[in-house]
């Protein structure tokens, strides 16, 4: 290679870890390319959920005339493994396997629960919705086998996901975990667009065939994507056997966990954030429809806009995190842009301007990348060595069952309100079929200036630390005990 040809290399080697997207992540004992594999499982998270809740809802009420209600039952479901999450974490904290693996068991057995879930689920809907061949079948089966189908692919969602974000810390050090949180959600973010435009091409003319076919390559993807994530990831500590020595129980390191450093303000205010953020998730797209008359096709696109804005803020949260930044202080800056995110999703109404409709939805989305990074951050940083698990399943126990509740609340929230608006000709000063929605709004600026005011001893509490850090060093001429 000639001088300018090694010079070019030069500038091109400098300035790739610069730009491309996460590519500092990497350590010498940890390449992009592992971590990048790793990463995998969160591939397949996002598939089951757009299968559950962004194409299997819309084919049931439709497709299969199953009714609203039964579908938002099933739909549930997988929320009822949410708060067992911090039990997932803890267990695989202290599970001792014959050779020496904490977290692969956990995503294992996930992935079976996940792929045993897909694979009877077709036929399960089928049957659910009584037609074709289904005809005349009873009633209770189709139930009974969609419950099941549904449970197991929660099951496995949340099994995998905690155990891989665990494993995920325990193999980067503290100072990377900005970066892989980013990374990692990314990943699911950019799965979860891929899968809705796969899904939506594929079953864009129904059939029973496509939709079995649909899923059942949903669920050998799964296979492979969380195989390949789990391989040759986790160090084998071959010290750790089992009946080694007693572990605490789960109660036990419950109550040593709830100890630590206002852990409980900590968990209330990703209850706080999640559940201001969540409560817009169903209803972003009717209120365009509804009340600004946006075509089918434009309220579509509101996804694209809002994943565009988690995209945005999951790299600003990496960056300003990658620099040393205070998670408490992102989490409270998304929570403080989605005061007049959701300002403008209102004043759009009756100012009948759509774009101010959808720059709310850009920014509803970077808010909530911001403040979902920076309290997960905050968890992977604070977690102890031993506990990082459980630490990570609180996390997502509180995360995932805020989320649930906020969507569930919303809609008959919405409901209720129209239907004493109904009565009234009018509330607020809004047309009957914008007040449900402005009421859920305004409900979600209150929960996100709730959550402002709890994070903010957590940001002060963190600067006072900081202060006597450095007075310690500088007084004592070493640090702060």
């Amino acid at each position: 290679m000639n001088r300018l040809g090694r010079k070019l290399m030069s500038v091109w080697a400098s300035a790739g870890s610069r730009y491309m997207p996460f590519a500092d992540v990497a350590t010498p004992d940890l390449p992009l390319s592992r971590l990048l594999r790793l990463s995998l499982f969160q591939v397949s998270v996002g598939m089951s959920l757009v299968l559950l809740v962004g194409t299997l809802n819309r084919v049931m009420i439709v497709e299969l005339g199953v009714s609203s209600s039964l579908v938002g039952l099933m739909l549930a479901m997988p929320l009822v493994f949410a708060p067992f999450r911090a039990l997932i974490g803890f267990r695989s904290d202290h599970h001792r396997s014959a050779i020496g693996w904490r977290r692969i068991p956990f995503m294992y057995k996930g992935t079976l629960y996940q792929w045993a879930g897909l694979a009877i689920m077709p036929l399960a809907l089928l049957v659910l919705g009584g037609k074709w061949h289904a005809a005349g079948a009873p009633v209770w089966i189709g139930q009974a086998t969609a419950a099941l189908a549904f449970l197991l692919v929660g099951a496995g969602v949340h099994t995998v996901q905690t155990a891989g974000l665990a494993l995920a810390t325990d193999l980067t050090p503290p100072e990377s975990h900005p970066k892989v949180v980013g990374l990692m959600y990314v990943m699911l973010l950019m799965s979860m667009i891929a899968s809705a435009l796969v899904f939506g091409m594929a079953l864009a003319e129904f059939t029973p065939g496509r939709l079995i076919a649909v899923v059942s390559w949903t669920a050998l993807l799964t296979l492979a994507l969380n195989a390949a994530a789990m391989w040759k990831q986790e160090t084998r500590h071959t010290q750790r056997r089992p009946n080694d020595t007693a572990d605490p129980s789960f109660r036990e390191a419950w109550a040593n966990f709830c100890t630590g450093d206002r852990t409980i303000r900590r968990l209330a205010a990703v209850g706080l954030g999640t559940m201001a953020f969540g409560m817009a998730d169903v209803l972003l797209e009717p209120f365009g429809g509804q009340v600004l008359n946006l075509s089918v096709s434009a309220t579509t696109k509101l996804t694209a806009l809002f994943a565009l804005g988690g995209l945005v803020g999951f790299a600003f949260a990496s960056h300003i995190l990658g620099r040393g930044g205070d998670p408490y202080r992102v989490a409270r800056g998304g929570a403080v842009l989605g005061l007049p995110a959701f300002v403008l999703v209102m004043i759009a109404a009756p100012l009948a301007t759509p774009m101010l409709f959808l720059l709310g939805n850009f920014l509803i989305g970077l808010g909530a990348a911001l403040f979902g990074h920076g309290t997960l951050t905050a968890t992977m940083n604070r977690a102890p060595k031993a506990e990082v698990g459980l630490a990570l399943g609180a996390w997502g126990a509180v995360q995932a069952t805020a989320a649930g509740v906020a969507m569930a609340a919303s809609g008959v929230i919405r409901d209720l309100v129209n239907l004493i608006a109904g009565l009234t000709d009018n509330l607020w000063g809004f047309a009957t079929a914008a007040t449900g929605y402005m009421t859920v709004y305004t409900i979600e600026i209150v929960l996100l200036l709730i959550t402002i005011v709890a994070t903010a001893p957590l940001i002060m509490r963190r600067r006072a630390r900081r202060i006597a850090l450095s007075v310690g060093v500088d007084a004592g001429g070493g640090p702060v005990a």
